[in-house]
């Protein structure tokens, strides 16, 4: 093996140690602690120039432009603090029991249509934008149903054993983001156990197509529309909100356009982006706005992320 390879598999197991170091850390603190220091770290993200500062204020920008200038700021730094909290978070959803963890879940709005679609015997996509605690929403599914969930292997390898025995310690299965982890969802679902799938994720070139997202074109996802048409599984939006001053969380749980089922793509992902957007509206200040939504942009298409020249 080269030396250049040794030395960073040997940076990647460091990075990865340390990652873990902070994760366990995290998981140390009561839940208001824990918040506190993402507020602290995200007032920082605030003041301090950083990628994640740049993008939130750009998307925000493009997605709410009636907004004044003021209104923009108070956003950006809104969302800064809970996207700080989310990454704290990771402690608690990654290391905690099932039972404390359950117990922060104050409110399910929209607890009859999870029954319903458990009712049916079918297998449930639970269909969880970047916001809020979205990792809660796997530990929350995974504590209380049959579930495989897919992952994609994290840029630091070294720390992926240690996600995947934590997402999967309450008896959740994980399969990789590839065409076997696909087939295995599919075989999840026909065999009716639950799912969660980030539906604002970007699906590469090759995943998906380009559909409106405010009214901006994004790279969207085909795959829920192809295992609803394959498996004939139920679709649901949640969003795990997280509630002021760590007093828990609340679920909302709302139903899924039939459309994003469509055998007609356009049409499908524009009704996946349109229920990623009426889950947005529940708490804006909540949704991953530092997450590069509209990169790789259509030909003609201006990219607002690269920087003027």
């Amino acid at each position: 093996m080269r030396a250049e390879s040794k030395k960073t598999m040997n940076d990647q197991a460091w990075l990865g140690s340390v990652l873990k170091g902070l994760i366990v850390l995290f998981s140390w603190m009561p839940l208001r602690l824990n918040q506190m220091l993402g507020s602290a770290i995200g007032h920082l993200l605030y003041w301090i120039p950083n990628s994640n500062r740049r993008v939130a204020k750009i998307n925000l920008q493009q997605v709410y432009p009636n907004l004044s200038a003021k209104e923009q700021s108070t956003l950006l730094k809104a969302n800064l603090i809970e996207t700080a909290k989310a990454t704290t978070e990771l402690g608690p959803v990654w290391c905690w029991d099932s039972d404390k963890l359950l117990s922060l879940i104050k409110e399910v709005q929209g607890q009859a249509l999870i029954e319903e679609a458990i009712n049916k015997g079918k297998g449930v996509i639970f269909l969880a934008p970047h916001q809020g605690s979205w990792e809660l929403i796997g530990t929350y599914l995974s504590a209380l149903y049959p579930s495989t969930f897919l992952y994609r292997p994290p840029n630091v390898p070294s720390i992926e054993k240690f996600m995947v025995s934590s997402r999967g310690r309450f008896g959740a299965k994980l399969a990789p983001t590839d065409a076997r982890g696909v087939r295995q969802l599919m075989k999840a679902l026909k065999s009716n156990e639950v799912t969660a799938i980030l539906p604002d994720q970007d699906p590469g070139a090759s995943g998906g197509i380009y559909a409106p997202f405010f009214n901006r074109p994004a790279r969207t996802m085909t795959l829920v529309s192809k295992l609803v048409q394959k498996t004939d599984c139920v679709c649901l939006f949640v969003v795990m909100q997280r509630i002021p001053k760590a007093q828990g969380y609340v679920l909302h749980v709302m139903p899924a356009d039939e459309k994003v089922a469509s055998e007609n793509v356009d049409e499908a992902t524009e009704a996946l982006n349109v229920g990623v957007e009426a889950c947005i509206a529940i708490a804006p200040e909540q949704y991953l706005w530092s997450y590069k939504r509209y990169r790789k942009p259509p030909p003609g298409v201006k990219d607002i992320y690269k920087k003027a020249r």
